[in-house]
This record gives C-alpha cells, structure tokens and sequence, in this order.
C-alpha cells in the first residue's frame, strides 16, 4: 500500500485527533465517571470556534486547550466537568460565542468555570499596577467561587511554560517573572508540589539560561556518585521493610535546578556545598486505613535503628498536615559515609495528595465535593479578608498576598489546647490578629507558655499562647514593624489609615471653622502661610496636625493671616482645596501615562559603551555589571534603567509592567570599569592580607577602591570593592583567592554591608 503525503489542513487535523485521542485514553484509565460525550462535544465545540487560528509558535491553536485539559485530568486529577472547561477556557475570550452560548450548551456549572477564567484571561497583570491589582483580586475571589478555576488557570499557565520558547525574550522575561512571583507560590500553596517545581524550573530556565544548562550540567555529573549513595544507603532500609512485610517502594528525590540556584543565592555557597541536593522517599501500603498514620511511625522508628536520626530536624505533618493537605514524616539521618541524608516516609495517598494537592483528596471520598477542603477554606477566607481592606499601592497588595503563599508553618496551642497553623517566624501580635481582629487591636502583651512576653516575641512550633488585652489599647503605628503575617499587616494598616482619615476630617473641620469665624479668605496664599508658621509641607499635613492635636489654630495665626486680607470667600476655599485634590490626581495620572520611548521592544538591545554612558541608567539596587543576566525597563521618566533579572525590583516590575520590559545584552568588551563587592572568610594567619592584595592588584593587575578586614577568635571576614570589565573578572579573582590556604569562602556580594550569613 502506497503512503499519500499528506496535505498541511489534513495533518493538522491529524495531528489534532491524535492529540484529544491521548486526552480521552488517558481520562479513561482515572477513576472518574466516564462521560466521553460531553467532552466530546466540548472539543468539537472548541475546535470549530478556533478553526484557522494558530498560535505564535505555528501549531494550531485548538492544540493548546487540549493540552491543559491534559494537565487538568492527568496531572492535577480533575473530572469531566473542569476537562470541558478546560477546553473551552479560551472561546469566550477570542471567539464571538458569550458565556450564554456556553450555558446553553454545556450547563451552568462549566458556564460558571469559563467565565472565571474569561475574567482573569490575558495574564493577571495589566500595564498599570492599579489594573494588576483588580485583576489579582478577581483570580483569588474566583477561588473562592470554584477552586476549579483558579487550577485550570494554573494547568493554561503552566502549558504556556512549556512552549514559552517562541515567545521574544522580553515577553519571556515578564511571563517568567509573573510566574515564579505568584504562580509557583500559589500552586504550591493548593499542594501541586511537582507543578510548582516545573513552574519554578521553567522560569529559571528562561530567566537564567546559562546558570540552568550549568546546573543540569553538574547534576547529570554527579549523577552516578548520587546513584552509589542511594543504593548503599537504602540496602538496609529495604532489607528491614522486607522484614516488616510492609509494601513500599523507594525512590530518589533530587533537589530541583531552581531549587539549588536559590539556595546558592542565598546561603552564598557553590553547587558543591549543598549537601541535600539527594533525598529518600520511602512510599508505602497500609495495611488498612486505620493503620496508616501507625505504619508512618513503625517505618519512623525502624530506619531510626538503622541510622542516626538528627535530633532537631524531625518533621512531622502526619499528625498535624500543612494547610495546603500535606502530609509526611521527614527525617534527617546520618549515613555511614558521614553524610545527613533527609528521608520522607508517606502512604500513597499522602503521596498523591502531595503531588496532586487538594484534587486528590476527592479520589478517596465518594461523590466527591468541597467537603475536603477545610484547610483550604481557611487559607480562603484569609484572602477574602485581605481583600476586604484593598491596598492602594498594587505592589504592596501583591506583596501582602505573596507573603500569605510562601509561609512555612508552625503550630501554635490556644490555653484551652486547640492547635492553630501560623506562618513561620510570627508574632504574638500576629497570633493575636489571627484569632479576631478586635483581639489584635486591643492586645498589650501574651503569656506564652505561662511567661509573660511582649507583643513583638516571636512565637517558636509548640508554644501555648494567652493574649493579654486592655479596652485603652488602641493600634500603633509602630506594630507595622514587627508584624509579619499578611492579615495582621493588612489589618493595621487599615486601622491607622482610617484613624488617619478620621484625623484629616476633623482637621479639615477646625480649619473651616476657624476660618469662617475669622472672617478669613481661604485661598492658596493664606494656607500657604499657614503651613509655613507650623512648619509643615502642605495642606494634608496641616489638617492632619489639627485633626491630631499636635497644635491649634490661635490668635497669632488670626493675625498674620488679616494683615493683607479683609474680606471671606468660603468658597474659594473649597474651590482651592478641589483644585489642590485635582492638581495631584492630574500629576499622578501623567506619572501613569507617560508614553515609553520610541523603541523597538521586539529588538534586543545592546548595551554598548557608548549607549551605557548615555542613554541607559544601571539599577543602584542591584548594581548589574557586564556578564549578568539583565533586562531594561522603561521607568515614568521615559528613562532605560538595566536590572539583574533575579533583582527583587525587576521581580516587582515584571508581575507590574511587563510591557515596559526589553531584552537586552552587554556588548562592552573591556572597554569600561564597575564597581564590584567580594566577600571573604577563612582562618586568620600571618601575611593574609598580603597575599590577598598581592593577587588583585600585582598577579592580576585590578584596582582596589575600598577595603574592610576585621579578625575574631582566629577567623578573618574581608570586604573588598574592586573595579572590574565584566563578570568574567570577578570569576577570575575568586577563584585566584580561593587558591589562598587559609581562604575558605569568597563570593560576590551585591553591596559592600551586605550581611552575610553561612
């Protein structure tokens, strides 16, 4: 039989068959009902709707639905209902069919999901961080609407991860930084643990190429050493478990390029220091479903025989699991090669549970609901309360909400004994506003664990709390300072920004009185001799003073105020203070609308030595330097600032401004010098700083601007900022320095008084 070739329309519509085909087989083979027809008729639906309509990378569009209904039904364990949401999840935001046309067709319920996610459609953010801010705030209520929702929006973005490749870099930056901001935080708060780590991955991967490809390097490397260690080390884990007539299966959990990149960057050590980039996962049966939290322990205190446990690295989330449903004993045990290996010992429902998170929980219920969600509704209701007092400044809202997904947790114990989940490092304040908001603003002090403590302690895992109130308390501003959890921080600002609000109308109210009194004419000359006799900057700190009581309106102002005026115009007054009010919304406007530069975004830039020293501006929070991964942003002043892409502010400015990104890439030779910082640490000795001096300056010829050397207890730290061409340099001399007996540590720092600890 002769093979025809085909034609493009007939392999796109065989490569579309083939594709929802793989999608059908796989939701066959899951426990869910098998309701083929809907699905069916969604893809049908879905394929005419986009017909003729590519995406960027050429492939046909319809391709993309079906490969998060994909993600939805195998990676993430959702049913019929979300696979044929899931499909259709892009129809109502680039078609002409109406949420009404997909009620009428496929009911209520997937009607109610596709508009969900119609309404946070396009990415979350917009070009202005108050349209951020909205948007944000209609993904977290529609969580709350359906839980589906916000999951297939994380599915769409993680398969827009995966093909982010024909996308231009700038777009690359935003959509990564977007992602590893706030989606990666939010999958692994819902418990998708292997999404997250793909997502985090995925955006390491774009943001930092090299860095990823060296990382994967260096793990396929070392992957034979790893393999040894496993096997010697599970021999006799396997044998004992054998002996227990337990069912198990072990395997080798592997620390996550973005992983081992974030603990480099922020434990300031190599790829060869970080000592868990290996961990075990012991997986077992049980033996019933009454015994799996007692075959946890049996494991627990077998292996514990066999092996040294660490005596504070004990966690247990079998007893008490995370908010997000996880569950696992993890322990910390010493191998025979003198190595802490961490091992995890789960059923398999917990494991499903960690990968899957909260959707997989309904595979073990019958007619699976909502009613499995407790913890998830608890973390929920705190974003509703959080979005109760909206934030003005969107960055510091996404901030706030960032800080209540990355929380570690502890458990904290009321004084009648009840366990309640707090983020790691919080407050007794923070408990305090976690109980009841009338709590938190009333409390002057707590008693934890019988002992009287301030309001600032902080609380450890296991403390037994009492918060001590008084009805004379009121919020302080100086509280801002120690809170650390997104409620009690959203709670106080609200607080003193209403108090504030009040103060500023009373205020306003004394001065309008006065002045009327006074027989005074309220115009700009008259406030502004105001503002200059009690020295404050402008009319809200005038009537804020006021509202506060911080001073009054007496005879002297009377009389400065009637030497060049005679007549009252209380409505100038008003008209003065509405022109003030009109003049600043109208600056803050022109602040949002300036229009970038006449730049080609789709172009890289390259930063040469000209255009550094004229037109482009490098970040002081930062301090990039030739080598570094960087990208431009366009600032309110039409200027280019240079960022490194893992800067906390170009993190910031990629979830806020991703239109206002360029792609750029250094060009200077070594034609230019920057300023660059070295940290050093080792044993103190004789002749140290010599030899040190003697490579920078003599062996390899680099200018020393500044120096800082102190010793303690036989150990030396060192600081030295040096001018250097690019990276490339500064590579060069730590590794030279490390080549010093006595140096154990050099590494680049960012600014000369970073603190730096090991």
């Amino acid at each position: 039989m002769i093979n025809e070739k085909l034609t493009p329309e007939q392999a796109d519509e065989k490569q579309i068959n083939d594709a929802f085909q793989e999608l059908l087989n796989q939701y066959l083979a899951s426990r869910h009902r098998k309701k083929i027809e809907i699905i069916t008729k969604a893809f049908n639906f879905a394929k005419q709707a986009h017909k003729g309509v590519r995406r960027r990378s050429g492939e046909p569009y319809i391709l993309h639905p079906i490969a998060v209904a994909r993600i939805v039904c195998v990676e993430i364990g959702l049913g019929s209902t979300s696979i044929c949401a899931a499909l259709l999840h892009d129809v109502v935001e680039d078609t002409d069919y109406t949420v009404e046309d997909i009620e009428n067709l496929f009911g209520h319920k997937i009607a109610q999901i596709v508009d969900g996610l119609t309404k946070i459609s396009g990415g979350i953010f917009g070009d202005h961080a108050s349209a951020q801010a909205e948007n944000f705030k209609k993904l977290l209520l529609t969580m709350n609407d359906d839980i589906r929702v916000i999951l297939i929006k994380i599915a769409d973005r993680l398969h827009n991860m995966r093909t982010l490749g024909s996308m231009l870099p700038s777009k690359q930056y935003k959509i990564a930084g977007e992602t590893l901001y706030i989606y990666a935080p939010l999958a692994n708060r819902l418990g998708l643990n292997k999404i997250k780590t793909e997502l985090e991955d995925l955006s390491f991967k774009y943001e930092h190429p090299e860095t990823y490809q060296e990382i994967q390097h260096k793990l396929e490397n070392t992957q034979a050493e790893r393999k040894t260690v496993f096997e010697e080390f599970t021999a006799p884990i396997r044998e004992q478990l054998d002996k227990m007539g337990i069912s198990y299966r072990i395997l080798a959990r592997i620390k996550s390029p973005y992983s081992i990149w974030n603990k480099m960057q922020t434990k300031h050590i190599t790829f060869e220091e970080i000592y868990d980039i290996l961990a075990v996962r012991i997986i077992f049966t049980p033996r019933n479903e009454e015994e799996e939290l007692n075959d946890c322990f049996d494991i627990y205190v077998a292996i514990s025989k066999i092996y040294k446990p660490h005596p504070d690295r004990l966690r247990d989330w079998v007893s008490h699991p995370k908010a997000n449903g996880y569950q696992a004993l993890h322990v910390t045990l010493m191998s025979n090669k003198g190595q802490w290996i961490e091992v995890q010992i789960r059923s398999e429902r917990m494991n499903d549970v960690a990968e899957q998170g909260f959707a997989a929980h309904w595979k073990y219920k019958e007619g699976s609901g909502g009613e499995d969600e407790g913890e998830l509704n608890k973390w929920l209701k705190t974003i509703k309360e959080i979005l109760d007092d909206p934030q003005p400044d969107a960055l510091d809202f996404l901030d706030t909400i960032k800080m209540t997904l990355n929380a570690s947790e502890i458990f904290i114990f009321t004084p009648k004994g009840e366990i309640k989940t707090m983020q790691q490092n919080c407050t007794a304040l923070d408990f305090a506003f976690s109980i009841h908001t009338f709590l938190g603003s009333h409390c002057i002090g707590a008693k934890v664990n019988h002992k009287l403590v301030p309001l600032s302690y902080k609380l450890q895992s296991g403390d037994q709390v009492e918060i001590l109130t008084s009805k004379s308390q009121k919020v302080q501003p100086s509280w801002i300072n120690f809170a650390t959890t997104a409620k009690a921080k959203t709670k106080i600002q609200a607080i003193l920004k209403r108090e504030k609000r009040e103060q500023q109308q009373a205020g306003e109210d004394l001065l309008t009185d006065f002045l009327h009194k006074e027989n005074i004419e309220a115009n700009d000359e008259n406030i502004k001799k105001l503002c200059n006799l009690h020295q404050v900057n402008n009319y809200d700190e005038l009537t804020l003073c006021l509202g506060q009581g911080i001073f009054t309106l007496r005879d002297a102002d009377r009389n400065e105020l009637k030497e060049k005026n005679n007549s009252t115009n209380w409505k100038k007054y008003i008209s003065f203070a509405f022109n003030v009010k009109q003049k600043q919304d109208k600056k803050v406007e022109k602040i949002k609308t300036t229009p970038p530069l006449n730049i080609d975004k789709k172009k890289t830039i390259k930063l040469t030595p000209d255009a550094i020293q004229k037109n482009y501006i490098l970040a002081d929070c930062c301090k990039p330097i030739p080598g570094d991964d960087a990208l431009g942003y366009i600032d309110e002043n039409n200027q280019i600032v240079i960022h490194k892409r893992q800067c906390p502010i170009a993190a910031q400015l990629k979830t806020s401004f991703g239109d206002r990104l360029l792609a750029v890439e250094w060009e200077t030779g070594k034609a230019l010098i920057f300023p660059a910082n070295i940290y050093l640490k080792g044993i103190d000795g004789l002749g140290i700083l010599n030899q040190v001096t003697e490579i920078i300056s003599q062996q390899l010829n680099v200018n020393i601007h500044k120096l800082h050397i102190e010793s303690k207890d036989g150990i030396f730290e060192g600081r030295i900022q040096l001018f250097v061409h690019d990276v490339e340099d500064v590579d060069t001399i730590c590794e030279n320095l490390k080549k010093i007996a006595n140096i154990k540590k050099v590494i680049r720092i960012e600014n000369f008084d970073d603190n730096i600890t090991d």
